[in-house]
């Protein structure tokens, strides 16, 4: 694994106009780990991964993607540079096809065969997709809607997947298969993933590394199975 992160914050403070949401907040990602953000409604995880995406403009600090300063990137030109966030809430294209949405995801791409490949492999990893192609987006069930929204960001082929709240508002089966999912992409495509989750418990499970955020700072880092077994963490998040 190399020693050089592929993403890094470094003191990052962003906020809402006078509201202050992340307030120094610093952590690494090494390239094909998966590091979890995990921590309470309202602290400041999902804030992170759209400070990171341009979406929230940074205040402060240092934002690096692949060893380059990306702190005045446009969101939409981090996913021709290979990241790529899968927004909470999936944010699909409910009046638009799956295979049109998955289209979509290609948009910056001119490799048509190489496209429909990269569809077929959607449709072979989610292959409820490939039975629903020509359906219409919006009339998924939630769980297919993440499926097609994770697919949808694949097709940008991204170095680096920021997944935001995944599991939110799906049935227990269904958010197993999704982070079976998510599982797969890392070990076979090697894709980087840095994951923002309610679900604690899960989140750990799937990750190396963790980081807790609380009040737009980050109180605990440490290996993922070393935050499911702190008593702490537990009492917090786990339930117990």
């Amino acid at each position: 694994m190399s020693k050089q992160p592929i993403l890094e914050l470094k003191n990052v403070h962003s906020g809402y106009g006078s509201i202050k949401a992340l307030k120094g907040i610093s952590l690494k990602v090494m390239p094909g780990e998966i590091v979890a953000i995990i921590g309470a409604n309202g602290a400041g995880k999902s804030t992170t991964l759209m400070t990171i995406c341009g979406i929230v403009p940074i205040e402060k600090g240092e934002i690096y993607y692949d060893g380059k300063l990306i702190n005045k990137v446009s969101a939409e030109k981090l996913p021709t540079m290979g990241l790529c966030q899968v927004p909470e809430g999936r944010r699909i294209f409910p009046r638009l096809s799956v295979m049109e949405n998955l289209r979509l995801g290609a948009f910056h791409r001119d490799d048509t065969d190489q496209i429909m490949k990269d569809i077929q492999h959607s449709y072979e990893m989610f292959p409820i997709l490939g039975e629903r192609k020509a359906q219409q987006g919006g009339t998924l069930s939630g769980g297919e809607q993440q499926m097609l929204a994770i697919a949808r960001a694949l097709m940008t082929k991204p170095k680096v997947l920021l997944l935001d709240e995944p599991s939110l508002g799906l049935a227990p089966i269904i958010v197993q298969q999704i982070f079976d999912i998510i599982a797969k992409i890392n070990k076979e495509d090697g894709t980087t993933i840095l994951l923002v989750e309610q679900n604690a418990n899960l989140a750990l499970q799937a990750a190396s590394r963790g980081y807790v955020v609380e009040t737009g700072e980050i109180t605990l880092e440490d290996e993922a199975k070393s935050l499911l077994a702190n008593p702490k963490i537990r009492e917090a998040y786990l339930g117990e």
